[in-house]
Order: structure tokens, then sequence, then C-alpha cells
């Protein structure tokens, strides 16, 4: 039985998105192990995070300036926004180096059963950056669940007084999968084969 000040660690660490109880345990006993460099790296690295941590004013993305720096970088193409759910998502699209344009996070997606509505997302602000102007293509990067492509098609609407294309990502993505877990290989086939909504 470990003391209660690892137990507790082990619980904190188990709430983390992909870690159960067992994972957990495991990832307390390698910092135990490697508590001479490990520990204090990683005490370094969350003390620094977490006072510098903003969310981006402009699309949403978590970032330690604001601007983020992918709204500050002056390569990305501004006509070309791309909306997401999440941060995790707008991640796993960048990561995979493929979309040279800017991101819009709506914070979450429409949900009766959640109780979720448009006025609880950042969809009202993604209409103000499309009615500024400069942006001629908006690709709906909505997961593909039902309430994804019930945001999406909502959005869609929204923006059809606008003189934009809208597209989505490809069909072809796991049916209720979501893009943080996707490869490169089929977020860049989702991205290439994106098509006009509609």
């Amino acid at each position: 039985m470990a003391s209660q000040e690892i137990e507790t660690l082990a619980s904190a660490l188990a709430r983390l998105p992909g870690l159960g109880p067992r994972s957990a345990r495991r990832a307390v006993l390698w910092l135990v192990k490697k508590r001479e460099s490990a520990l204090p790296a990683l005490l370094d690295a969350l003390t620094e995070v977490q006072g510098r941590l903003v969310e981006c004013h402009i699309c949403g993305n978590v970032d330690t300036q604001d601007p983020c720096g992918i709204c500050a970088d002056p390569r990305r193409d501004a006509k070309q926004l791309c909306v997401v759910e999440d941060v995790a998502d707008l991640w796993a699209l960048d990561r995979a180096k493929l979309f040279t344009g800017r991101y819009h996070v709506l914070g979450g997606r429409l949900s009766a059963l959640d109780g979720v509505r448009p006025e609880d997302l950042a969809i009202d602000t993604l209409l103000g950056r499309v009615e500024e102007g400069g942006v001629d293509e908006v690709v709906l990067a909505m997961n593909a669940t039902l309430e994804g492509q019930t945001t999406a098609h909502y959005i869609a609407e929204r923006l059809e007084d606008y003189p934009v294309r809208i597209t989505q990502l490809a069909h072809g993505l796991p049916v209720g999968g979501e893009l943080d877990y996707l490869d490169e290989g089929t977020l860049a086939q989702a991205l290439r084969a994106r098509r006009p909504l509609g």
C-alpha cells in the first residue's frame, strides 16, 4: 500500500484523458524511479506553463502568448479558416502540417442532451471574423459524430449570407471518431478531399 501522498498523485493523474488508474500508477512508479532527473523537470515545466497559459482572443487556441503563434504567423493564409470543436482538434490538424490557414475553436459542439446551445459556443465570434472580410473559405472540421455534424450544418446555415466557400472534411473519417485520435495519413486524406457542404 502506497502512502496517502502517492495515492493522491496517482488519483490526480488518473483524471487525465487517456490515463486510467493502472496507467496512472505506472506513471507514478516511473516518476518515483526517475525522481532525481524527471520529477524536477516535470515540476518546473508544470510551474512554468501554469502561469503563462492564455486563450487566444482571436481563435480560442491555448498558447503562452496572445495572439497565439498560429494567429501571429504572417505565413498563414488568412483567406482559409478551419473551424474545430476543441483545441485538441486544432492541435491534431496543425500537427499534420497540411493546413496552412488559420483556425477558429468553437469550444464544444451543439448538444441538446448536454444543454449546449449555439450561444454557448464561439459561433458569433466566428461570424464576426468572416464579416470582417478577407476569408474566402471556411472549412468545417467537426468530429464525425451526430453532434459534430449537427454543429457543422448549423454553422453552414449561419454562413449562407456571407460570400465564402463552405467546405467540410471528407467522409472517410470513422463515424464516431475524434480528430485528436487520428493519424496524420487519415487527416491528410480528409483535408485533401474536403468538399462543399450542402
